[in-house]
């Protein structure tokens, strides 16, 4: 009768904790668990009527975190992270390396990182438990504090703290984009694969590109939680001419920004598209254009370009 007891300690104890977990709680473990656990996870992305298949793996060799990205349908793209360093392999492209924590696209920056920094923008709120990919996952909300974002909808693994599941929940309650866990598999070793990418000698970062001049291009006004992320001159729309590029980010929502001298560069008046991204352009002074994008409210976009300024 006392080891049934104990048994019966040792599976509800766990639970019994996990009932007393904030929404904050939650975010911080799924944080911890995308650094440290070794993990595959097979995983479909979905943005308008267009299907990404996805296969994700992460790993740690000799204290250093690895991960690989590939896209199983179209041409080849794949993605390896050693470290700081994301490395390339495209159909028919040179391999390349950029800087970066983590693969840029599989999942929202804030989501491996300071969970907390989202509170500027989003408040934190837990739902029920549903169950997908033969697991039970965790809801947490992320709510919108403003009109300048949209809602975020995740599910976290009760057993691998482990993201199954997020969707981007437009203001008229309609799915932007999802990506979702179809099967998920935590490794107690590292995968040979890791191991090999890991021991590969990749090609070496490429620095930002240098700027004659864009340098201070300043935002009189961003929403809370917006930082710039990157400033570098970028090719715009297969351009052969290059343009000021400003990255933002609030962990959640990205957006580019776009600077070039009118008549240097043309840039779009309208972007046709099908996967929920909206732009806003606008016209600085006679010299300049300014082109602002991402999967946000255009009203968002509209005012970042009003308050952008060279000083």
């Amino acid at each position: 009768m006392r080891a049934v007891i104990l048994l019966l300690i040792a599976f509800v104890a766990p639970v019994f904790a996990q009932e007393q977990l904030s929404a904050e709680a939650w975010l911080e473990h799924m944080s911890q668990a995308l650094h440290q656990k070794q993990f595959k996870a097979s995983i479909i992305e979905l943005e308008a009527d267009q299907i990404r298949p996805i296969i994700y793996m992460h790993g740690v060799v000799n204290n250093t975190e690895v991960a690989f990205l590939e896209h199983l349908n179209g041409l080849k793209r794949n993605a390896v992270r050693v470290g700081d360093t994301v490395t390339y392999l495209e159909h028919e492209q040179q391999v390349y390396s950029i800087h970066a924590e983590r693969i840029p696209g599989i999942l929202p920056e804030a989501f491996a990182g300071d969970t907390t920094e989202l509170a500027a923008g989003y408040q934190f709120v837990l739902g029920g438990r549903s169950r997908m990919a033969g697991r039970v996952g965790q809801m947490v909300r992320l709510m919108p504090k403003d009109e300048y974002r949209f809602a975020v909808v995740l599910w976290i693994d009760m057993d691998t703290y482990l993201p199954l599941r997020y969707d981007i929940i437009t203001q008229d309650n309609k799915l932007l984009e999802q990506l979702m866990v179809i099967e998920l598999f935590e490794a107690d070793e590292t995968p040979s694969l890791l191991e090999d990418a890991y021991k590969q000698t990749w090609p070496a970062a490429m620095s930002p590109s240098e700027r004659e001049d864009g340098q201070n291009w300043q935002f009189e006004w961003l929403p809370a939680g917006f930082k710039v992320i990157v400033r570098d001159s970028h090719r715009l729309f297969n351009s052969k001419e290059a343009v000021e590029y400003v990255a933002l980010t609030d962990g959640v929502s990205n957006i580019s920004v776009y600077v070039a001298r009118i008549g240097d560069t043309s840039l779009p008046e309208e972007l046709i598209t099908r996967d929920g991204i909206a732009m806003a352009t606008k016209q600085v002074g006679n010299q300049y254009e300014v082109v602002a994008i991402g999967k946000v409210p255009k009203a968002t976009l509209v005012r970042i370009a009003d308050s952008i300024r060279l000083q």
